[in-house]
């Protein structure tokens, strides 16, 4: 099942869809209203105490099923309500985590990162037993056993110390991505611009998607270091201003005055616009 884009924002009727709409269909029997709703009201941070109940109910759903044995509802469920933010949410997205559904998981422990959830640790530490050496991929399917980037970037962003030495491995793991979500947590955790700088080099790689995806973790970590490299990146213009704009608020939310690097960074914006 394909998640609707950013433009397709109206039922099929081509009403416009309304949030009293949206919690409507997330009841409905209708599958591809239930699932189509729980993105909507996501996208659009509709966090009414009736949203967040339904959403964290469609956690648990057995009736949307894919062949292979997946959960569309609830992967959408569980990305919904990280954006809503309610700590209301914590326990179903910590029992998702073990979900047998991967994106599911993935899904959950993004969510968890956002939410700032301290009482996820221990599962998501949990789910780096075996360490590198069982961190393969799943015969037959694209991705490897746990969705290693989300849960290293969750604990990251919770702040989850106690996991450094556990997370520090995965700088070697063969897949690139899973390296630098390594690399964004070690420097959540450390401050130490080794992990910064690792990025950075890493923005060499040959892969586009990649480069772009690293210049989305600069932002988010708020290296201000890499300022000049983000803005001579070999991508598109839009990438390098987000992560730009992530590294400003990041700075901002850090001090109340502008410093010499945030004006820097303003000044590159300025260049790229």
């Amino acid at each position: 099942m394909i998640e609707p884009t950013m433009s397709e924002e109206s039922t099929e009727n081509g009403a416009q869809l309304t949030p009293e709409q949206a919690i409507a269909n997330l009841q409905s029997s209708d599958l591809s209203l239930r699932y189509y709703a729980a993105w909507w009201l996501g996208k659009f941070r509709v966090s009414q105490p009736e949203v967040v109940n339904a959403l964290i109910t469609a956690l648990a759903d057995e009736d949307d099923t894919t062949e292979l044995g997946g959960y569309p509802l609830r992967r959408n469920a569980a990305r919904a309500l990280g954006k809503l933010g309610n700590p209301q949410a914590i326990p179903g997205l910590i029992t998702c985590l073990e979900c047998s559904d991967f994106y599911v998981r993935e899904a959950a422990a993004q969510s968890l990162g956002t939410l700032n959830a301290q009482a996820a640790v221990p599962t998501l530490i949990k789910m780096l037993d075996g360490g590198v050496a069982k961190a393969v991929q799943v015969p037959g399917r694209p991705h490897l056993i746990q969705p290693y980037e989300a849960v290293l970037e969750a604990l990251g962003a919770i702040g989850a110390t106690k996991a450094i030495s556990l997370i520090q491995p995965f700088l070697e793991h063969s897949v690139p991505r899973v390296q630098c979500s390594a690399a964004r947590a070690m420097y959540q955790l450390t401050q130490d611009s080794q992990y910064g700088e690792f990025l950075v080099t890493m923005m060499q790689n040959s892969d586009v998607k990649l480069r772009r995806v690293i210049l989305g973790d600069l932002g988010a970590i708020g290296y201000m270091a890499a300022a000049e490299a983000i803005a001579h990146a070999q991508v598109e213009n839009s990438f390098k201003l987000m992560a730009l704009k992530g590294l400003l608020e990041y700075q901002l939310f850090q001090e109340s005055e502008l410093s010499d690097q945030a004006v820097q960074v303003m000044n590159l914006m300025d260049s790229l616009l």
